[in-house]
């Protein structure tokens, strides 16, 4: 048994004829991080369907503990409700990041297994930091941020300000990533041992029982709990923790 760690499956190669660009590739992170926006926009559209003022449903119960939930935590974290146009983004910065995680329950390779999707999150929140920065202290009050305390410190204030997004994206990827190869290697030990030990016993019998990892049965279930559930839950919300106190002291000039 093999254990395939390469990388998304790439589905079509379509050539774009500049070289800068490169060819457009159809890969299965693509089309994986497609099925998450599908999954969350057909869970809105089912939640907010008929909303009522009295009287409601357990489905618009859901929907108001959700938005409830989400004006809590951006207002819990930034001291008030000077953020709230910041609560669509996080909620949905939020639900992306654990569906992704989580949709690798179902078989399907998760889109936050590939560096590409928490970079292209990363670089939206960062732009929305350095927006806020500028729109708090003006653009020459950022540039002049870069010299503080001492002019001598300008290039490690701006590796420090590049760091910001490269850190968002790599933390994320490499938990769900290393998760991902955990368990896989585990499960392929466990596969390989169970044909290794059933494979002594002689005849069709053995030869038989080989093939059924008995051994995968088990341990792999108690480590995906860990590693897809609570993993994949913790790194969303960490994902979004730092997305909230980042933008807020930026906006704090």
């Amino acid at each position: 048994m093999n254990f395939d760690i390469s990388g998304a499956k790439i589905f079509l190669k379509i050539p774009t004829g500049i070289p800068v660009l490169g060819d457009f590739l159809l890969s299965e992170t693509l089309v994986v991080s497609w099925v998450v926006m599908l999954i969350i926009t057909g869970l809105c559209i089912f939640l907010t369907r008929n909303l009522k003022v009295e009287n409601i449903g357990k489905r618009q119960a859901i929907a108001e503990l959700i938005v409830e939930s989400a004006n809590n935590l951006v207002r819990t974290n930034t001291g008030g409700n000077r953020f709230d146009k910041m609560i669509p983004f996080v909620a949905a910065l939020f639900g992306t990041s654990i569906v992704s995680n989580l949709i690798s329950l179902t078989g399907l390779r998760s889109p936050t297994a590939d560096l590409s999707t928490e970079a292209a999150w990363a670089i939206v929140v960062f732009t929305m930091i350095t927006a806020n920065k500028i729109k708090a202290g003006g653009f020459l009050g950022y540039l002049k941020g870069f010299t503080t305390p001492i002019f001598i410190m300008t290039p490690f204030n701006i590796l420090s300000e590049i760091a910001t997004p490269i850190s968002m994206a790599c933390r994320h990827f490499g938990n769900i990533l290393s998760g991902i190869v955990i368990n896989g290697l585990i499960y392929t030990a466990l596969a390989l041992a169970s044909s290794a030990l059933l494979g002594l016993i002689p005849g069709a019998v053995g030869a038989f029982l080989s093939h059924i990892p008995i051994l995968s049965v088990g341990l792999p279930a108690i480590l995906s709990f860990y590693f897809d559930w609570f993993s994949g839950a913790m790194q969303a919300f960490i994902f979004t923790m730092l997305t909230i106190m980042y933008i807020a002291n930026a906006a704090e000039g």
